[in-house]
């Protein structure tokens, strides 16, 4: 499938109905921006990780995370200008085939925090063909918000990483994200226990 046949969707509604399915303290790193200001918004949880000015390594933290702790699923909430500034990790990803990751991009075509710069996701590149060429064959567009859903249960009962792309809006994030980074590391690491609160 592609973006041509995919409906255009709010990002704080797919975040929101993300986080209404997880039930088993499941890591989520939000992507910077209105990525994770959306995540903050749908549901603050010590196993949210909020990125701050690292742009394109939502897929290479949630990585290390999936690497680190195997049985926990972990979840990883990009988009497409960050995703395209990073596109190694996919390959990488799919070398080491870590059972537990599920990666959604947010593609809404533009740099949005920058000034709505059209990314080339908007015109010639399919972020899901890109994805599948560089081996992780478990990715696909989501049509609508049902087909999200069903794709997310599909990815959380996968033996091996996932990504669903899905179409947004242009709409600014809902909620900020309070920019500490101590805190956001420190909470974070008490929410996957491995770390006890300060």
């Amino acid at each position: 499938m592609t973006t041509r046949n995919t409906k255009v969707m709010n990002r704080f509604d797919v975040t929101s109905r993300l986080i209404a399915k997880l039930k088993r303290e499941e890591a989520v790193i939000g992507g910077i921006g209105n990525t994770n200001f959306d995540l903050w918004a749908a549901g603050h949880r010590p196993q949210n990780f909020y990125m701050l000015g690292s742009m394109g390594l939502a897929f290479p933290i949630a990585l290390g995370v999936a690497l680190a702790q195997p049985e926990r699923r972990v979840f990883a909430l990009e988009g497409d200008g960050s995703l395209l500034m990073q596109l190694g990790a996919l390959s990488t990803i799919a070398a080491l085939k870590p059972k537990n990751l599920i990666m959604i991009v947010m593609d809404n075509g533009i740099y949005q925090i920058t000034g709505a710069q059209p990314t080339p996701a908007a015109g010639v590149a399919d972020l899901v063909a890109i994805a599948s060429g560089s081996g992780l064959t478990n990715s696909a567009w989501a049509a609508d918000e049902e087909d999200f859903e069903r794709l997310v249960d599909e990815a959380m009962a996968a033996d091996g990483p996932s990504l669903i792309a899905l179409r947004i809006d242009d709409k600014p994030g809902v909620g900020t994200t309070r920019r500490d980074p101590v805190q956001i590391r420190e909470r974070f690491m008490h929410g996957l226990g491995v770390r006890e609160p300060l």
